[in-house]
């Protein structure tokens, strides 16, 4: 075994494939999208830690034990301490790793649920994206050395783990390009969930009744006894919408159950109550989550006859068990003035989408079809509640941008509706990120990180924990597989001085007694030797890198070279506003984007918004400027020759 392989390129599979290299491992990921990143890219609020340096330096008083507290309350009767606790106890930890890799984390919120602020994000940009393309852009830096260390493999499907006569899995078959492909090695499983697969023999079928029968529907949860223990009417799992891309499929945990894996909760898909309805595509089966960072900073939740009817920083379950007993549609998310300033780069985004209006608090009482002075008397209720602590009919306790007032000037509004968000459930793991069997053994040779991993947060997972944990149980996963490939190389020989067995390299330097031990293909530092990635095993001539082409290439332009002196109006650039004649513009650059459209890691959606428009400043928000020339240089077929009003 020369190198782990990662399947996964989201942020639990970069975490693994970082962290394997900090110990000294090789690595190959996977992944069978376009682009890596994965659902980890559109987390909105951002990631979970308890006695980080930022809660210090801001006078945050917080803990690991009040963190886990929170967490397997949450969690209710899906609680697993030893799960919690690695999760809890590495999460201060894992952000201060983050930072080493330049992330800015510097501000923090509370989220729903949580006793203190612990949810940290940065000044710029959704915290999933900048983070996972944080990690992603110095695993390609590595991978571009081609010293054997990283490879970086796309539009690769895993299709069978790898298992020798007693179970241990020694590595996977996979696709690309119509050829069958073997790697050898541990395998961390890191592909996410399975919310966006609604097909009839599909995970999500497979649970739905079991789903109906969770304590968050009943008549003994918080949201019933609201409403006198009234049943709460949870409709069929697979008629809600979802916020989970179409590569959200279950491929890993499939594979795993075949490889004779156990499972941890399957059935407990989480409801997240705030999904966007977007007023062009109101029944649009996918939909952008509003971040819980909203109502964090202030938000509150409004039905059709003006009425608050939850403590909006209740459990996500609660919050969405609320609007179906409620059953007045539709719910407004609303924030006001102080609140809008709090997290402003959120609304900007998701006003710039057309996901959120703008408007003062008379108009907001316009929209919803009341009077003025119902919303003026339900912010009264509000604001003396919030200066009686503990005195709020909902049960609120925590409070931010107050006071609400109907004369306000500045609301930001968005239509919402409950959503499949997350799956808690998914492969049985240990606190190792070791596979286990339905017997707790563990499967020698694979483990699991991320949403895969099921069990690490009961039957409801807290805001701001799903970052949290691609990066505590990817570092966890990468620090086992590391160990398992050190352990099986040093038990099939003994290394000596100064020289390389079996793929382990020792260098000694006496001058400073320092030992220098790394293994696979890379030689220890200083070795001064060179090694190149091993070749893939197919049925025919061995291939380096099948995935080299692609990134060496950029992204499919989907022609010939265009001529990118040719300059275009606005207007001209306004004509090819459709799915099959999708033209953006870019700082004063136009670009083809038809052929990208169904490879964008965002989804077709959030480019076919600004088809025929320029989509600079929507993009400045999302993405750095180099990943223009990195991925969509080919991409250019002329420049903005002037200015138009489209």
């Amino acid at each position: 075994m020369t190198r782990a392989i990662v399947v996964g390129g989201g942020l639990s599979g970069m975490s693994a494939a970082h962290t394997i290299l900090q110990h000294g491992g090789n690595v190959i990921l996977i992944d069978k999208s376009p682009f890596c990143g994965g659902n980890s890219t559109k987390a909105t609020s951002g990631i979970n830690a308890a006695g980080t340096s930022t809660q210090r330096a801001l006078n945050i008083q917080d803990s690991p034990e009040v963190f886990f507290d929170d967490t397997k309350f949450s969690a209710a009767e899906g609680a697993r301490d030893d799960l919690i606790h690695t999760l809890t106890f590495e999460s201060g930890p894992a952000v201060e790793w983050l930072k080493e890799f330049g992330i800015d984390l510097s501000v923090i919120a509370r989220l729903a649920a949580h006793s203190n602020p612990r949810t940290h994000r940065g000044k710029e940009r959704f915290p999933g994206m900048a983070i996972t393309y944080g990690l992603m852009e110095q695993y390609e830096e590595i991978c571009a050395k081609k010293d054997g260390r990283a490879t970086l493999i796309n539009k690769a499907e895993v299709t069978d783990l790898i298992q020798n006569p007693d179970g241990e899995v020694v590595g996977v078959v996979f696709t690309k390009n119509g050829k069958t492909f073997k790697e050898y090695g541990p395998v961390v499983i890191a592909t996410g969930g399975f919310g966006a697969d609604f097909s009839d023999d599909s995970l999500l079928a497979s649970i739905e009744k079991e789903w109906l029968k969770l304590e968050a529907w009943s008549t003994t949860s918080r949201a019933s006894q609201q409403s006198g223990g009234t049943k709460i009417p949870a409709p069929e799992l697979r008629s809600l919408p979802t916020t989970n891309g179409p590569h959200c499929t279950g491929d890993g945990i499939k594979l795993s159950l075949k490889a004779g894996a156990g499972t941890f909760d399957l059935h407990c898909v989480q409801i997240h109550p705030t999904g966007i309805v977007d007023p062009e595509e109101p029944d649009a089966k996918v939909k952008f989550l509003a971040a819980e960072a909203l109502r964090g900073s202030g938000g509150v939740i409004l039905d059709a006859e003006g009425n608050r009817f939850c403590d909006e920083l209740g459990k996500r379950d609660y919050v969405t068990g609320r609007m179906w007993l409620q059953g007045k549609a539709p719910y407004r998310l609303c924030l006001n003035s102080k609140a809008s300033d709090l997290i402003s780069w959120h609304c900007e985004h998701y006003r710039g989408r057309g996901l959120m209006k703008k408007m003062t608090g008379k108009e907001l009482a316009k929209e919803i079809g009341v009077p003025a002075s119902k919303l003026e008397q339900t912010f009264n209720e509000y604001n003396k509640a919030a200066e009686k602590p503990g005195s709020d009919k909902w049960g609120k306790k925590f409070y931010e941008a107050l006071p609400l007032d109907v004369n306000d000037n500045t609301w930001h509004v968005a239509v919402i509706t409950p959503v499949i968000h997350y799956c808690m459930g998914g492969v049985a793991g240990n606190k190792d990120a070791e596979v286990i069997r339905d017997d707790g053994s563990a499967i020698p040779g694979l483990t699991v990180a991320g949403e895969a991993l099921g069990g690490v947060h009961g039957t409801n997972r807290l805001g701001g924990s799903s970052l949290l944990d691609c990066v505590v149980y990817g570092r966890v996963a990468g620090r086992t597989a590391a160990r398992y490939m050190l352990s099986k190389l040093g038990n099939s020989t003994s290394a000596a001085a100064g020289g390389s067995v079996a793929g382990i390299n020792v260098q000694i330097k006496p001058d400073d007694k320092s030992v220098t031990v790394s293994w696979g293909d890379a030689p220890a530092a200083g070795a001064g030797a060179s090694s190149s990635a091993a070749g893939l095993e197919d049925d025919g001539p061995a291939e380096v890198d099948p995935n080299s082409a692609f990134y060496e290439e950029g992204a499919p332009s989907g022609g010939a070279a265009k001529d990118t002196a040719s300059a275009y109006t606005m207007d001209q650039v306004a004509e090819h506003k459709t799915a099959d004649d999708c033209w953006v513009v870019l700082h004063g650059k136009v670009y083809n984007v038809t052929t990208f459209l169904d490879d964008h890691p965002g989804g077709k959606k959030a480019i076919m918004l600004y088809a025929g428009k320029d989509a600079s400043a929507e993009f400045d928000m999302l993405h750095k400027p180099e990943i223009i020339d990195k991925y969509a240089a080919d991409m250019q077929v002329g420049v903005v020759a002037g200015t138009a009003k489209l």
